[in-house]
């Protein structure tokens, strides 16, 4: 049997995705059950374990396959970018309306109600899915209304859709400052390849998760010659946007932020430790 790469193909000893009939060995496939993030950002892990590290993480509102639960555990995979993993059960729910908005700032903050005085329930990242019952204004402010009842401030989202298209290095740079997290993909904490990948997704366009798969796969490889706005740079292990002739936009593990940074400077900073870059690629035509 071929070795598939277990963070895209969901195969265990005891279980596979059915898809994989006949490519892995296994007592047992099947086809999953749909669920969706039912909090606002959750950790998928390579193992039912908190002392694990981060693979990636996943938003509110996202859509996931469960393949198996036990002891607390679900082993999912993620419909965005086909990421397999673990997330604890209770962040996810069946059943829920689909997603008819997406938050659209780098964070936003969940209301009891239509009422900035009042306490929030929770920090939503860029990125988040909710499903939209109606709108109201209150005190001169707009705000979309949650089917529970809770509420946004109606300019931090957007219809699913409406960014289709629009620049993605534009997005990469609203995350200007945000802490660097291993594994993070929100705008509480993200990494580099994750900075890349979300900021994608909300233009329309998909990217795989890992620096080593958009550096084997997103858009074409070019020659350093021919680098413009919106190009990748890749390290081994790393990647950073290129925003123009003097500058990238990377989260990175020096400043342990999102930073705009030399490009001339970060090459020669970065090489001291981790070599030149290893390829350059154009993401979009």
């Amino acid at each position: 049997m071929t070795m598939l790469d277990c963070r895209l193909h969901a195969y265990r000893s005891d279980l596979a995705e059915a898809g994989l009939e006949g490519k892995v060995e296994a007592p047992r496939f099947t086809e999953g059950t749909p669920a969706r993030v039912a909090v606002p950002v959750v950790a998928l892990r390579p193992e039912p374990d908190l002392a694990r590290g981060i693979d990636t993480e996943l938003l509110l509102g996202e859509d996931v396959t469960v393949f198996d639960r036990a002891d607390g555990w679900c082993w999912v995979k993620a419909a965005s970018d086909g990421y397999v993993g673990y997330v604890k059960a209770d962040a996810l729910l069946e059943g829920r309306p689909a997603a008819t908005h997406i938050v659209t700032v780098q964070r936003t903050f969940l209301y009891p109600e239509p009422e900035l005085r009042k306490p929030h329930q929770a920090i939503l990242s860029m990125g988040s899915r909710i499903h939209v019952a109606g709108e109201t204004e209150a005190r001169g402010n707009r705000y979309v209304v949650l089917e529970d009842g809770t509420a946004i401030f109606a300019k931090h989202v957007q219809p699913i859709g409406a960014l289709d298209g629009a620049d993605y290095v534009e997005i990469v740079a609203r995350f200007l400052e945000t802490p660097y997290l291993w594994g993070g993909r929100s705008g509480l904490g993200i990494d580099c390849s994750g900075l890349v990948q979300l900021a994608m997704l909300m233009t329309g366009r998909a990217a795989p998760r890992d620096t080593d798969m958009q550096a084997a796969g997103l858009g074409q490889p070019i020659d350093r010659s021919e680098l413009r706005r919106g190009d990748l740079v890749f390290w081994k292990g790393h990647v950073a946007v290129f925003e123009d002739p003097e500058t990238i936009l990377h989260a990175n593990g020096h400043s342990m932020t999102v930073a705009r940074e030399n490009f001339a400077a970060a090459v020669e900073r970065i090489g001291w430790l981790y070599e030149q870059p290893t390829g350059y690629r154009r993401p979009i035509s």
